[in-house]
């Protein structure tokens, strides 16, 4: 059996359950963050780093047992299925621990920590967040409850509409193909193995009324307003008439507002922009019906103002996903929702979205989305102004003559639209919590010659090159913001020699394309210098050149 490392499955060292250097306590962490998520499988005995055990490893049956046994004592609420040992090809022996997934209770460890799953890591849950945890306890389960209702009772049609679309999906693989009916619908958790359909199955297969009958089935508003806050036109998605695709597309047809467009002056590839991307306005749509929680009342809303759309989902994000963290950490409420979506080719992956969201909102210069989430709801707001048209000429000028991948492009975009920006505040705005990370946004496009860095470690700058668009006759207007610093300095000079004794703020409003902290940093080096004089203190505090140098 070959295993890989996913988010539902972790290796650990054959050392760190048994012998000398053994850590069971924390062996015993890791399966109350699997607990507390939907489950996972700890596999015991594969280096980190590694897929394959050791060719000559062996595994003790009785050890084995001893270290299950001492984990049972560790944790509390935790559900452990018998371990199992297995072979490698290379002869090594390794085992593996099912941990389900706590329905009822809080799962921790006997020292009473509280840890859950995200993405491939474990986070401390505090005691402001148990509520959180608590709720999403019966939203993760909520799929698979099996309801009173066999197969041959739901919507005959919807069966039929779920299995053409996803047999006409290229995402469903032929080992999808080649099962029946039930199996099909088995595989997506739709029918539990007695033929008995899930809440899931009721979704997608049930009739209107059976769907009503759900907790808090998918309810949705459409609501548009003009520049006076006044509602000019609404829709409303309350009659269950709809399986989750079908209330998509319902949907998608219905908002033509979100499909107006802004009219650019002649660039060099496009006239237009679409006010709001369709992909954009997919991925949003779609994560509100993936990852709604579904034990929570309340309808989800899409609000079109004038400027901006905000969508509204009844329910916090995921325990351990925030606004800040949203472009990398995965932990999705509704797996097997999302894994039907995805098969359906209605998302484009099994994660949140976002990467494509902020991709396409960069490619068009516009402002990443603004996510705020409480324990009740979660709002995307996503503003339709282009914030630089330059930005877009350079942008698709590099993506006519360069191959980028999604990294690249949400880069690249960031850096069009700041003209220059610093490399703490682009890790910022890529979610980046280490900056050594950045590394793997930036170095193609350094190597390209795309981007050029200014300045070295945390005071590193980066900005594009101009020499690549020295030939491209996009008319591009020189900025100040990205002025090298000894031309901004004899510009200052400049300044002063005209002007006398300045305020900081009279030298930045009157060199305000530059950018103030540039001006600011350049006036505080030429003072230590002596290039600079001043008079008064503080906010009286003027500059000027000496006598000597006039």
């Amino acid at each position: 059996m070959t295993w890989s490392e996913t988010s539902n499955r972790e290796f650990k060292s054959l050392k760190k359950a048994i012998g000398s250097k053994s850590n069971v306590s924390s062996l015993a962490e890791t399966c109350v963050c699997f607990a507390n998520a939907q489950g996972g499988t700890l596999v015991i005995g594969i280096e980190d780093r590694d897929t394959n055990p050791p060719p000559k490893q062996k595994i003790d049956i009785v050890k084995m047992n001893k270290v299950v046994a001492r984990l049972r004592n560790l944790t509390n609420g935790v559900g452990f299925v018998n371990p199992q040992i297995h072979k490698h090809e290379n002869g090594g022996e390794y085992f593996s621990l099912r941990i389900l997934p706590s329905t009822r209770v809080i799962a921790t460890t006997s020292s009473g920590k509280v840890l859950i799953r995200v993405t491939d890591n474990c986070y401390a849950v505090g005691s402001e967040e148990l509520t959180d945890l608590a709720a999403e306890k019966n939203a993760f389960q909520w799929e698979l409850v099996v309801r009173s209702m066999k197969l041959d009772k739901a919507d005959q049609t919807q069966i039929e509409f779920f299995i053409s679309n996803i047999l006409r999906s290229e995402r469903a693989s032929e080992f999808i193909r080649n099962k029946s009916t039930k199996e099909i619908l088995e595989f997506y958790q739709l029918i539990s193995e007695d033929g008995f359909l899930t809440n899931l199955g009721v979704l997608w297969l049930g009739s209107p009324t059976q769907r009503a009958r759900l907790s808090y089935p998918v309810t949705f508003q459409y609501l548009v307003y003009n520049n006076n806050y006044d509602k000019i036109r609404e829709k409303k998605w309350h009659f269950h008439l709809h399986n989750p695709m079908q209330l998509l597309l319902e949907i998608e047809k219905e908002a033509v507002e979100l499909t107006y467009s802004t009219e650019l002056s002649n660039g060099l590839f496009r006239d237009t922009v679409l006010n709001y991307p369709k992909e954009v306005i997919r991925e949003l749509l779609v994560n509100a019906i993936a990852h709604k929680r579904y034990t929570t009342s309340g309808d989800i809303f899409l609000e079109v103002y004038p400027d901006r759309i905000v969508l509204t989902n009844p329910g916090s994000l995921p325990l351990g996903i925030t606004k800040n963290n949203i472009l990398h950490e995965r932990n999705p409420r509704n797996p097997h929702i999302i894994k039907t979506l995805h098969d359906l080719k209605l998302m484009e992956g099994e994660g949140s979205g976002y990467d494509l969201i902020y991709e396409k909102l960069s490619r068009d210069a516009k402002r990443l989305p603004v996510i705020e989430s409480t324990f009740s709801k979660t709002t995307v707001t996503v503003y339709s102004t282009i914030i630089d048209e330059e930005a877009i000429s350079v942008i698709d000028y590099i993506n006519n003559y360069y191959i980028l991948n999604q990294k690249e492009n949400i880069t690249l975009g960031i850096i069009a639209m700041e003209k220059k920006i610093l490399s703490t505040q682009l890790s910022k705005k890529l979610q980046l919590n280490q900056e050594d990370k950045l590394k793997y946004w930036i170095r193609k496009l350094l190597e390209k010659g795309i981007i050029i860095s200014r300045g070295e470690k945390k005071a590193t700058e980066y900005l594009l090159n101009p020499e690549v668009f020295s030939q491209a006759k996009l008319n591009l207007k020189p900025s100040l913001k990205t002025i090298e610093p000894h031309k901004l300095k004899a510009l200052i000079v400049e300044d002063l020699k005209y002007n006398d004794l300045s305020k900081m703020v009279d030298i930045q409003e009157r060199l305000k394309e530059a950018l103030p902290n540039d001006i600011q940093k350049i006036v505080y080096k030429m003072v230590e210098s002596g290039e600079l004089v001043t008079t008064g203190a503080k906010k009286n505090r003027t500059y000027g050149i000496p006598k000597k140098n006039k």
